[in-house]
C-alpha cells in the first residue's frame, strides 16, 4: 500500500476529489494547510506572502493502482502555472478498520 498526499491548489479541490472518486478513489481525507514552495511564496509590491493557502488531499492505494491516482492528480490539478503543488508518495505498512477491526483497505 502507498499513501499519497497532494498539496494542490485550493481552487482544484473539488474538481481533483470528483476525479478520484469517479475513477474509484471513493475514501480520502482533506486538509487546509498552509505553505510555500520554492518560489518562496508570492510578493506583491513590497508585501511578501510567504505562506499561501493549499489543500492537502491524503489517500491510501494499493500499489497497483498508484501510477492512476498520481495520474488523475495530475492532470486535475494541473493549471500549468506556478504553485500547482505537489505530490508525495510513502509506503503504508498496515492499515486497520477502527470500529471493525479489520486489517488492510
Amino acid at each position: 500500500m502507498k499513501m499519497v498526499r497532494a498539496i494542490i491548489r485550493p481552487e482544484r479541490v473539488d474538481a481533483v476529489a470528483g476525479a478520484l472518486d469517479a475513477n474509484g478513489f471513493t475514501a480520502l481525507t482533506r486538509i487546509d494547510v498552509f505553505g510555500r514552495g520554492k518560489q518562496k511564496g508570492l510578493q506583491v509590491g513590497t508585501v511578501v506572502y510567504d505562506s499561501l493557502p493549499k489543500t492537502m488531499l491524503i489517500i491510501v492505494v494499493e500499489d497497483e493502482q498508484l501510477a492512476r491516482a498520481v495520474e488523475v492528480i495530475e492532470e486535475t490539478a494541473r493549471t500549468g502555472n506556478i504553485g500547482d503543488g505537489k505530490i508525495f508518495i510513502t509506503p503504508v505498512e498496515e492499515a486497520y478498520t477502527i470500529r471493525t477491526g479489520e486489517r488492510g483497505l
